[in-house]
């Protein structure tokens, strides 16, 4: 054998890298594109079947933590702006999941398989959002709410990262969406 087994090699350094990833651990550039190729004749049918399952247990596990993460972002919303927001910043951890299945290291026919699985999941969940905007006030002439609401969900759809190229997302270094206020200046023009 290679050096394959030898200190847990590259199948090993994937199973390390999903693991700490399904349990919410953020990404980088530099963090994906380190992992190491797998091309098919490097592993065994079994091997590659036991990295299938790893794979999708630990997409479903890091969608599932998305999703809630999303809904309670909403449902704290105050607004309609703060809604936006969180369906907005939400893309970025799509993003991340479509980086992922899609890696360059995974064989083409996997990446291919993985990301069209991740991709129907977000289409079914946006169809999803959809269906619940609608169904909270069925006549928007009746709620003012319900009508900002469609509009906000409308504007702010997550199926826009379908039309990204995934791999390159995953050579982006991560947004950063936080705000201090305490390094906000103000230009002061005296007359």
């Amino acid at each position: 054998m290679s050096g394959l087994w030898a200190g847990g090699g590259s199948y090993q350094a994937w199973v390390d890298h999903l693991e700490t990833w399904a349990d919410g651990a953020t990404t980088t550039a530099g963090s994906v594109s380190a992992l190491p190729d797998l091309p098919v004749e490097r592993l065994p049918p079994d091997a590659w079947q036991r990295l299938y399952v790893r794979i999708g247990s630990a997409v479903s596990r890091r969608f599932q933590s998305w999703a809630d993460g999303l809904v309670t972002a909403v449902a704290a919303a105050p607004d309609e702006f703060s809604a936006g927001r969180a369906l907005t910043q939400a893309r970025a951890g799509l993003r991340e999941i479509r980086a992922t299945v899609s890696h360059p290291g995974l064989p083409e026919e996997v990446r291919e398989k993985l990301l069209a699985s991740v991709d129907a999941q977000i289409r079914r969940l946006q169809g999803e959002i959809d269906a619940q905007t609608d169904a909270a006030a069925p006549d928007s002439s009746a709620s003012p709410w319900a009508e900002a609401r469609r509009r906000t969900v409308r504007d702010n759809r997550l199926t826009r990262v379908l039309d990204e190229d995934p791999a390159a997302v995953a050579q982006r270094p991560p947004a950063d969406w936080s705000y201090d206020p305490a390094t906000a200046r103000r230009r002061v023009i005296r007359d």
